[in-house]
């Protein structure tokens, strides 16, 4: 029997310069002890315990290297000294407005887990930068610096309007025009055909009433002079809802009444006794209508559109839809468009009709209708600049919440408002939400009132006015309440339901922070399905880049000549046959 007792004594080198456990790739073992027994008659014999070292290949270190500098390597530090930019429940992803993304660094974005049902309850906010909205208009000297206070202001004399026209803006208390009215009235004037493309709350109605009514005013006086001329209607106003054909009406009876123009309101759901009434003391000056109402005023002949000299079609992006483009398209091959300035001047007889689109985005089938009707090379397009841009004068907010926990969130958030007494829109994807949210708000004992599309006409009526004149705080709506409506005293727009579409999202947004809003807008957004998530990390995305938003058009498309081809082929095929 022969026992043999060996002792290995393994050095590594490196063992107090890395952590080796971490990686997985090499374990230190110091003394170890095998013991080897043999059936052998020999005598024992022992050895002395030599050291061995054992290199490591140079490859090999270069690879823990590597590791350890990407294991160690810090995240990019977005927060410094200043107010923030992107408030997060995690502080680690919050981004100051000091710091600004590369053009090739990937946003650590707060919504990028929110598909996952364990991040119920995170948030966001995107803060507001800024405490006017950026459509007021600045003096700035040629080289962008804004002069000093000495330098006067521009106001509407600049505009070369009529002195009483400026006056009846005075009584409202307007006085200086917005960005995008300093860039329309003039080219109005001039007699061009304009695509505005402006955010919501930048006074685009103003930008193309002001012009109206000055020219109408004065192709009156010029054909009041002529024995020839017969009255008839001079502008046509077509807007996509009731609501806001009200609005305008009475926005443009206010300018009106020193120049005794008159203005009359068609809207669908009234049945065609009213739209009759309309022109029973005669055609108006100013017709604002809806396109289904338009389409019916026209077949009974109570008004030719040949005889314009203003077709204004407002919130474009609405009208050029599917659901009205077919009402559009012919209420537009019925009108003398102009294709030149010099074309709208003149007798009234002769005289063609200015074209002025206005809209926050533009579908891919507006280059097509409008080229039917005139030279879209002759169309001036007017752009904002921070147009398709989040709006930085108001607070946003997203809150990841279970649909179940919607109406508890809702309910604290009109209880805060309710103590400042300040207008509330909650938004809704369908007509039967909003009657759910009613009933369900009407048990917890909250005022309110809704609107939405299904409603009878004579429910409809009235229910915004009583909203605008503050006679109840709380409105809630589907999308119809989203598309130019003025909301002035609105200082909260809660997202119930998450919109559909990124140009859902800035119109319901575009409710507060308004030219004229007395208080600071904000707006909170419910985030419950992985759908309204995507839509979500896009806008984030947007935030922290300071960008625009995806996918959204602002100037139209020429359309390309494939009907004219095709015809010639029908017609080569018809002569081979």
């Amino acid at each position: 029997m022969q026992s043999v007792k060996v002792g290995y004594s393994v050095l590594f080198t490196l063992i107090s310069k890395h952590n080796y456990s971490s990686s997985g790739h090499f374990r230190a073992l110091a003394c170890s002890h095998v013991t080897i027994s043999s059936a052998c008659g020999a005598h024992p014999m022992s050895t002395t315990a030599q050291p061995v070292v054992i290199r490591i290949p140079r490859h090999m270190q270069e690879q823990v290297e590597n590791v350890k500098q990407v294991r160690g390597k810090n995240k990019v530090n977005t927060i410094k000294a200043g107010k923030l930019l992107i408030k997060s429940k995690n502080p680690e992803l919050n981004q100051s407005t000091g710091y600004t993304l590369g053009k090739f660094e990937q946003p650590h974005l707060s919504s990028k887990g929110w598909k996952h049902n364990k991040s119920f309850g995170d948030y966001f906010t995107v803060n507001n930068t800024q405490r006017t909205p950026p459509v007021v208009t600045e003096i700035q000297d040629e080289e962008g610096d804004k002069l000093k206070e000495k330098s006067k202001p521009i106001t509407f004399h600049n505009l070369h309007l009529c002195p009483a026209l400026v006056e009846a803006l005075g009584k409202d208390n307007i006085t200086r025009p917005t960005t995008v009215q300093l860039q329309t009235i003039p080219k109005l004037l001039k007699g061009y055909n304009i695509l505005c493309a402006a955010e919501t709350g930048s006074g685009k109605t103003l930008s193309y009433l002001l012009p109206v009514i000055h020219k109408l005013q004065a192709e009156k006086a010029a054909d009041s002079e002529s024995i020839e001329t017969t009255p008839s209607t001079r502008s046509v106003i077509i807007v996509p809802s009731r609501e806001l054909a009200d609005q305008v009406s009475a926005v443009a009876r206010s300018l009106c009444g020193p120049f005794r123009l008159m203005v009359k309101t068609v809207g669908g759901g009234r049945g065609v006794g009213n739209i009759k009434l309309a022109f029973t003391k005669g055609p108006p000056d100013v017709l604002v209508a809806t396109p289904g109402a338009l389409v019916k005023a026209l077949r009974r002949r109570y008004l030719d559109l040949r005889e314009l000299s203003f077709m204004v079609v407002d919130e474009a992006d609405t009208m050029f839809d599917p659901s009205f483009s077919g009402m559009l398209e012919s209420i537009l091959s019925q009108t003398r468009v102009a294709c030149d300035p010099s074309e709208t001047q003149g007798p009234g007889s002769t005289r063609k009709a200015q074209l002025v689109v206005v809209g926050a985005t533009f579908p891919g089938g507006v280059g097509e209708v409008l080229s039917q009707v005139t030279d879209l090379g002759s169309m001036v397009t007017i752009k904002s600049k921070n147009l398709h841009f989040l709006m930085p004068h108001v607070k946003q907010t997203f809150l990841k919440v279970r649909g179940a926990d919607k109406l508890l969130e809702l309910h604290q958030a009109l209880k805060a408002a309710e103590q400042d007494k300040a207008g509330v829109l909650v938004f809704c994807n369908r007509a039967s939400t909003v009657n759910w949210l009613g009933y369900s708000l009407e048990d917890m004992g909250l005022r309110h009132v809704r609107l939405q599309g299904e409603m009878p006409a004579s429910l409809r009526a009235g229910i915004f006015h009583s909203f605008q004149k503050g006679q109840v705080d709380v409105l809630i709506c589907t999308d119809i309440a989203s598309r130019g409506l003025d909301t002035q005293r609105v200082s909260l727009v809660v997202n119930y339901d998450f919109p559909e579409s990124h140009t859902d999202y800035i119109h319901r947004a575009g409710r507060v922070g308004r030219v004229g809003s007395v208080e600071d807008g904000e707006v909170l957004s419910f985030v419950t399905h992985p759908w309204d998530v995507e839509l979500v990390q896009k806008i984030e995305t947007a935030a922290r880049r300071r960008t625009s938003l995806p996918g959204m058009e602002s100037s139209i498309r020429k359309p390309e000549p494939k009907a004219a081809e095709e015809e010639e082929e029908e017609e080569e095929e018809g002569l081979l046959y």
